[in-house]
Parts: structure tokens; sequence; C-alpha cells
């Protein structure tokens, strides 16, 4: 029972150190089994060292001592690139005792004999240091390793150090569960007590790594988890990409639908560029310009605001062309004279020719007045007039000055008044036919300007008429 007590207190030791076949994600690791302690090796005989110590490694049957329950238990913990330190308990009882005795009765062929020593209770604190090989070689699943270490034995009434050196194996079945196997060489070097042997022991058995912080449960522990308190996936690190899209919540602009790396996580249906969020037509490839939208006829309206799609059209006037009825190259809104083609320069108007004026200039003057009266004193005024009116249309961007003159009859003051009257009166006759009074100015110039003499009446009445001069 003392020797059962010596174990207990080496677990409790191992539980304050650390373990084998982990790594910084569950540090942590706790191992238990079945042992098996061969004694051939300390036995001697053969017929070298080589063969001395190490022939019949695995007759199982004749030299290997076990207990048919779990007989070890190692807690250890990584420390980083690849090493892991622990301690190691374990019990046996030894019924199977290998000596070198050729003389010896029942002794095999090559004068070993096995011999039972009776109640030979066995204990062993083993501490050691182990390299894993599992990343070298890539491995998720297989766990090559060797070890280094030391240790002390309780055979019987006898205890003694050893040096430690061995191998295992383990196959994880899960992330944190597996299977290993151990062998490891012991050697003693007191000889004086033929109990303090060197010896193998085997080990068998079940290993469970802990030690891993996971928070959120999403299978990333927090030290690797970007994300510790929300479950993501293992690929983003620990954080969360709910739409699915490849692009963690953090960094898409649209955690919730799926959507392009290129705009951020968003979605852009008609693949334009532009995220649907921000694309007035989602459902048709557009222009950033126009927020998405198209513009069949490039005139930089979108075609849902353009009533001439097919024709470009300035904004101003809803995508349309502004209309020019003259065809005179002036658009009607800029054109002074929409109906009647005329240059740019002069507003789409057409520009007064000498033929014009002097169209204009023999109408006004066959326009007579009764003497003393500003009155017409012929029939055919009205027509003159209208003539008059339908040339001046044409000229909407000039302006004109109406005269009015008078013979010598009567006082200068009068006549003056009376030539102020007569071109009043002419030009009011060309208000009334359509023209616009900005381009109508009138001034009498009475007696002062007469074109014949005022000594017959033949003169006088040339000289009671009106002019027509082009101010600009």
């Amino acid at each position: 029972m003392k020797h059962l007590n010596r174990l207990f207190v080496a677990v409790l030791m191992a539980m304050g150190v650390s373990s084998q076949a982990q790594d910084s994600n569950n540090p942590w690791a706790i191992a238990f089994g079945v042992n098996a302690v061969d004694t051939r090796t300390s036995a001697g005989g053969g017929n070298n060292w080589l063969d001395r110590h190490f022939s019949q490694p695995f007759d199982v049957k004749n030299n290997w001592n076990i207990l048919p329950s779990v007989s070890y238990l190692s807690v250890s913990r990584y420390v980083g690139s690849n090493f892991t330190v622990g301690l190691q308990g374990s019990v046996n009882k030894i019924d199977k005792l290998v000596t070198f005795d050729p003389t010896a009765p029942g002794h095999d062929g090559r004068g070993m004999i096995v011999t039972n020593p009776g109640d030979l209770m066995y204990y062993g604190i083993d501490g050691k240091v182990k390299y894993s090989f599992m990343n070298l070689i890539k491995s998720q699943v297989i766990d090559p390793s060797l070890h280094l270490g030391g240790g002390y034995t309780f055979l019987g009434d006898s205890s003694f150090g050893t040096v430690n050196a061995g191998a295992g194996l383990a196959f994880w079945v899960s992330q944190n569960v597996g299977i290993e196997l151990g062998t490891t060489y012991k050697k003693a070097f007191d000889s004086s007590d033929p109990l303090q042997r060197s010896h193998f022991q085997h080990t068998a058995g079940v290993v469970f790594k802990f030690g891993g912080k996971d928070t959120d449960g999403d299978g990333v522990y927090d030290k690797d988890d970007a994300c510790p308190e929300v479950a993501g996936l293992k690929q983003f690190n620990g954080c969360p990409d709910t739409d699915g899209d490849g692009i963690i919540d953090s960094e898409d602009a649209c955690p919730e639908v799926a959507g392009l790396a290129s705009l951020k996580g968003c979605p852009d249906a008609d693949g334009d560029g532009i995220t649907d969020a921000e694309d007035a037509c989602p459902n048709v490839a557009g222009l950033a310009s126009l927020k998405g939208c198209p513009d069949a006829d490039k005139d930089g309206v979108a075609d849902k605001d353009d009533k001439c799609p097919n024709v470009a059209g300035p904004k101003e006037n809803a995508g349309c062309p502004w209309p020019d009825t003259d065809k005179d190259g002036v658009a009607d809104k800029d054109d002074a004279c929409p109906e009647v083609a005329g240059p740019a320069s002069n507003k789409g108007c057409p520009e007064v020719t000498p033929e014009a004026m002097d169209q204009l200039k023999s109408q006004a003057r066959f326009i007579y007045f009764n003497s003393g009266k500003s009155t017409f004193k012929s029939a055919d005024v009205p027509k003159r007039l209208d003539a008059m009116a339908a040339l001046l249309k044409n000229y909407a961007n000039s302006e004109f000055l109406i005269e009015g003159h008078t013979d010598s009859d009567g006082s200068e003051a009068f006549n003056q008044k009376l030539s102020e009257a007569r071109a009043a009166v002419v030009k009011n006759a060309l208000l009334d036919r359509g023209i616009s009074p900005s381009k109508l100015k009138s001034v009498g110039y009475g007696e002062t300007m007469p074109i014949a003499t005022n000594k017959t009446a033949a003169g006088k009445a040339l000289n009671r008429r009106t002019e027509v001069k082009l101010i600009k």
C-alpha cells in the first residue's frame, strides 16, 4: 500500500507539469492505459552487447509483465516549438523476472530463465521532454515522437533512479482524443542490488488534449480567434460571414446579402460596378455618373428621365433636342425669329438687306396725310402698312425708326407736333399689326427735311410723308 501511495503522489506532481501530443491550442493532455515492464535487457548473456541488451524485444508471453487494468497515468503540457514536458506515474507487478543462468533448470536455448519473484510490486515516477514530428510530416492524425528524461523506480524494497529514452506514436481520432503507444528504455546505474535493473517499459492508452479556450464555441480557440465572442468560420480565423460571400462581416458593407469583394461585399445585380443600394437602375447596367442608369443616346440624361432616349438632347429639355422651326441652326428658344431663317450672329433673324430697306422706304413714302392733319389721305394706306408689317416681322431682331414730315404750311411749332403725330400714327398702326414695341421708335422733323418744293401743291403733297430708317 505504501508503494501505491507513492504512485498517487507521482500523479499529483504530474498534474502540476505538462503533456504530450498536444499543441498551443490545447496545451494540456492527460493519458492513461496499461503498461508492460520487460527486464530482459538487464539479464546479460548473448553474443555481443546488442544481443545481450536488445534481443527478444517482443517476447510478450515470457518476458512482459502486464497488469490487466489501468496501470499508468500521465499529465503533460505543450511548451512550444513541438516540445512538451510531463510526468508519468505507473504501477505494475513483476511476476516474470528474466536472468541469464545456463545452468539453471528450465533455461531456454539462449541460457535465459524466467522466474517469479513473488509479490514484487513495481512503481515508477518519470519525467520526460518529448519532441513531436507531427507538424514536420504535416499530418493531422499520425503523431510520431521521441523523448528523453529521467525517473525513479520502486521495485519491492529497492528504489533507484534511471535515465530514460524512448519513442512514441499517437493516432488522433479527433481534435482532442487519441490513441498512444510508447516504449521507454530506463537505464539504471547501481548494480549492487540485483533488483536495480535497467528495463523497458511499454505503454498503450488513450490520450485527451484539453485546456484550449473557445468562448464562442466555433471550434477556433480564443488565442487564434479574431472574433472570440462571435461564432465564425475557421477559414476566417473565427470571424463570421453571415451571407456566405467569402467576406467577413466586419469588412462586409452588406453583411446580410451576398455580394462582391470588389464592392466590399455588396451585391450588383446588373454587373455595372455600382452596388444595388446605390444604383437607381439596379437591374439594368448603366453609368456611375448617372447612378447606374443607362443613357442610350449619350446625352447625359438617364433613359428613365429622357423623353427622347434615342435622340441626344439637353437636360434642360428633358433629353430632347431643342426645336429649330426655321432650320437655321439656331434653336427656337434662342431664335428671335424662330420661323424665319437667319444667322446665329443676329440671333437667328435675317439681316436687313438693302433691298428690304428699299421696299420699306417705298411703302412708307407713299403713305400720305391730309393737309394739316395726321389722318391718312389715300385708301391704299392699310395695304401699305400690311406690307410694311410683313417685312418688319422678318427682322424681329432689328430696330427701326419711323420719321414724320410736313410741308411748310403753318407755323414751325405746329408742323413739329404734326410730324410727330404722323410718325406716331404709322408706328401704332404697325404695332396693331403685331410688331414689337421694342423694335419701333418714332420721331417728327416738322418741315425741316422737305424732299420737294413747298411752292407748289404737288411738292407740298410729297413733303407730307413718312420715312423708315434702320437703327440697328
